[in-house]
């Protein structure tokens, strides 16, 4: 059997994908008292992880420049996520610390995306979602590992 779809269409449906998933994730986040909240929001308060990260620190994490992630880091500091604290080492530097809001939006992130994988296995079936997951793991496996920002092992 002849595949006739064109080679473009696989990102543009990955990418949709997520976008569907990161989209219902914000509305219901919005609904339960995050409104503000962004992606790269989410993105910067695993970069920060559980002992917080300097903005140098998180630029690197999330593979952007200093100036985005300060940028980034006054975001969340906006929006009650994370607060600075002096650097233990470097009196001149802070570090970026996760606040209990911050914690809890991480929570609360994981149990959505939760209800959201279930909801894909109703409409595909668990095996089907299983499957999926199954083989984008071996395709980021064989090209080297996850590549937005290199996704170290705070996204685990």
């Amino acid at each position: 059997m002849a595949d006739d779809r064109s080679g473009y269409e696989l990102p543009l449906l990955l990418a949709s994908a997520f976008r569907v998933l990161v989209d219902e994730l914000h509305e219901e986040l919005a609904r339960q008292g995050h409104p503000g909240v962004r992606p790269i929001h989410g993105f910067a308060l695993q970069a920060l992880g559980p002992d917080g990260a300097s903005i140098s620190e998180l630029g690197r994490r999330l593979g952007v420049s200093k100036q985005a992630a300060a940028k980034t880091a006054v975001a969340i500091e906006g929006l009650g996520y994370a607060s600075r604290l002096p650097h233990p080492l470097d009196k001149r530097a802070w570090v970026l610390v996760r606040t209990e809001r911050g914690k809890e939006m991480l929570r609360l992130s994981a149990a959505v995306f939760s209800q959201l994988r279930q909801r894909w296995a109703e409409r595909l079936g668990a095996d089907r979602v299983r499957a999926l997951e199954d083989d984008l793991q071996v395709v980021v496996t064989v090209a080297g590992g996850a590549k937005l920002g290199d996704l170290p092992g705070w996204l685990h």
